[in-house]
C-alpha cells in the first residue's frame, strides 16, 4: 500500500508521537518525519504529548489485521472526527516546490500547529482511503503502527516482535 507523501509520513508520525517516550526529545523525531519547522518550545513539547495521548492515540487500536466491525469503526471514524476538529485545519493547495500538494494550514503556522493539522488529516485520510484497521496496535508490544503493507493484515508493529512472539510461542509449547 502506498500512501503519499504528507498522508503517509504523517500517519507515522503520529504513531510516532503516540510510542515517544515521556523524556525523549520530539525535535529529532518530527525531522525525521519531515517536519522541517523551528523545533516546539518547552509548552509546545508539552501539548504535542498531551495532543498524541488523547487525540491520538485513541485512533490505534488493535485489530488483530482484520476489517473492523461497524461499531469499532465507527468508534476509530469518531476519534479521528474529534481530532479533526480540535486541529482545527484549513486543507490549502502549495507550490512551495513547484508541485501542487495540499498543506494543512498556512506556511507561516507554528510547529505545534502544524504538526496537529497534518496528523489529524493523515489518520482521516487512512481511514477514508485505506481502512480504519490499518492503524493498529502490536500484539506483543501495544505500540501503535500504521500497516502500509500489500495485504494489510499486520498483526505487530515490527518484524522483531512478531519473531519475539513466535520464539515465545514455540518456547511454550510441550
Amino acid at each position: 500500500m502506498q500512501f503519499n507523501h504528507y498522508g503517509g509520513e504523517a500517519a507515522r508520525l503520529a504513531a510516532a508521537l503516540v510510542n515517544a517516550a515521556p523524556a525523549e526529545d520530539l525535535a529529532p523525531l518530527l525531522r525525521a518525519h519531515g517536519i522541517h519547522r523551528p523545533p516546539p518550545t518547552p509548552r509546545g513539547v508539552r501539548e504535542l504529548r498531551a495532543w498524541a495521548a488523547t487525540s491520538l492515540a485513541p485512533c490505534f487500536a488493535p485489530s488483530g489485521g482484520r476489517p473492523l466491525d461497524p461499531e469499532a469503526l465507527a468508534a476509530r471514524c469518531a476519534h479521528a472526527n474529534a481530532a479533526l476538529e480540535q486541529a482545527a485545519s484549513l486543507p490549502r493547495i502549495s507550490l512551495h516546490d513547484g508541485t501542487p500538494h495540499l498543506h494543512y494550514g498556512p506556511e507561516d503556522q507554528a510547529t505545534v500547529g502544524h504538526v496537529k493539522a497534518s496528523t489529524a488529516a493523515a489518520l482521516a485520510y487512512v481511514i477514508c482511503s485505506s481502512s480504519a484497521h490499518r492503524l493498529g496496535r502490536c500484539a506483543r508490544c501495544g505500540a501503535a503502527y500504521v500497516d502500509t503493507s500489500r495485504a494489510g493484515r499486520r498483526t505487530y508493529c515490527t518484524v522483531r516482535c512478531a519473531n519475539n512472539d513466535a520464539v515465545a510461542r514455540h518456547r511454550g509449547r510441550p
